[in-house]
């Protein structure tokens, strides 16, 4: 049918083209922010794209979500203005007619958000801590280039060192420890040493062999000088990570179903919230988008654009409620998204009743 086929063509174009604007202005955004935590020592330089990529994918729903709602309002947005709407509307098609073609060029779309949402949005924030931690966890040593003095992760500690070797990151020569805490300044240097990882599990040792240390108490001054052939400084403990210690949003949504607690119903509150609010969106737009052909204005987009906003400050607003054992998750999901839909339905209602009213005012005066 030409009026589908229209619709649809119209519609995917303005989507396509939506999408590349707001995935270049997000991607730029992030690419800033990640290539600033790598200046910050969060993230490895080697791992920026890499983070970046998984971080594209965790914010891609949304960006769906959104690109479908401008694509709505501004493709009938368009039709309202160039009086094609009134064509239509002439031609005995009512503004209700429109949800199939749109719902039929969105549904793809919307299986796709789903996915993402319950499946790669989890993997995708899993991916990106496990990044940051594994580059956190490294050992003070490996942190260490040769020639460079580098300070610890807990700032306590100043290290320097002159590898052995390259193929060999376990060994060192020419090291250098100066360590600080409220009672003591210890300066230790030594000759070569080695990383023992044998010893103990949970820490990572470096084993300092020929060399001296000097120990100044801050209390009253004192001044002690030792010489030794060994002398063992932990550089490293591994802290490991538990399941229930997981931020929820790094859970896979059957995880998150197996133990609903408060924070994991509040994880799928916002997943299914996203989903649900994607699909009443689109009605939405469909309501939104009347305008006065008469008036060269782009408020309904304008207006449309805060309500997204509101409706999406709404969805974290509700995952608060849930976290915070204020509602539950299906009285979150109901309330919500059952009120959007309420809300949807009733301006398309009204849309269509207004117009319809307004060819019989026409009517009669004629």
């Amino acid at each position: 049918m030409l009026f589908h086929t229209t619709v649809r063509r119209e519609l995917a174009r303005s989507f396509g083209a939506t999408l590349v604007v707001l995935l270049t202005i997000v991607l730029t955004m992030m690419l800033i922010r990640t290539l600033g935590m790598a200046a910050g020592g969060s993230v490895a330089p080697q791992d920026v794209v890499l983070l970046l990529g998984y971080m594209a994918l965790s914010h891609l729903p949304t960006l769906l979500a959104l690109s479908l709602f401008i694509a709505v309002v501004a493709t009938l947005g368009r039709m309202y203005r160039d009086s094609e709407m009134a064509i239509w509307f002439a031609s005995g098609v009512s503004l209700s007619r429109f949800v199939r073609p749109v719902l039929r060029t969105s549904w793809p779309v919307l299986v796709v958000i789903g996915l993402l949402v319950l499946l790669v949005w989890p993997w995708g924030n899993r991916m990106t801590v496990e990044l940051r931690e594994r580059y956190q966890q490294r050992s003070d040593l490996s942190r260490v280039a040769p020639g460079v003095f580098q300070v610890s992760r807990d700032g306590n500690r100043v290290f320097f060192v002159e590898r052995d070797g390259e193929n060999d990151a376990t060994r060192a020569r020419n090291v250098f420890v100066l360590s600080n805490d409220e009672r003591r300044e210890t300066v230790v240097s030594a000759h070569g040493g080695h990383i023992d990882n044998n010893s103990d599990p949970e820490r990572r040792i470096l084993v300092l062999e020929g060399g001296q240390r000097n120990e100044t108490d801050r209390s009253d001054g004192t001044l002690t000088l030792s010489r030794f052939d060994t002398y063992r400084v932990v550089v490293d403990e591994h802290q490991a990570r538990t399941a229930q210690e997981r931020a929820p949003k790094t859970m896979p949504t059957l995880d998150l179903l197996r133990q609903p607690g408060p924070r994991q119903l509040a994880e799928l509150a916002w997943r299914f919230g996203l989903l649900l609010g994607a699909g009443n969106l689109l009605l939405l737009g469909i309501g939104l988008s009347a305008t006065n052909p008469r008036r060269a204005s782009n408020w309904n987009l304008l207006f449309a654009l805060l309500g997204f906003v509101v409706y999406y400050n709404l969805i974290n607003l509700s995952q608060a409620w849930v976290s915070g054992g204020r509602l539950g998750l299906a009285g979150a999901l109901l309330g919500l998204h059952g009120a959007a839909l309420a809300l949807a339905l009733g301006l398309l209602w009204w849309r269509e009743q207004g117009a319809t009213a307004r060819l019989r005012l026409r009517g009669s005066r004629a």
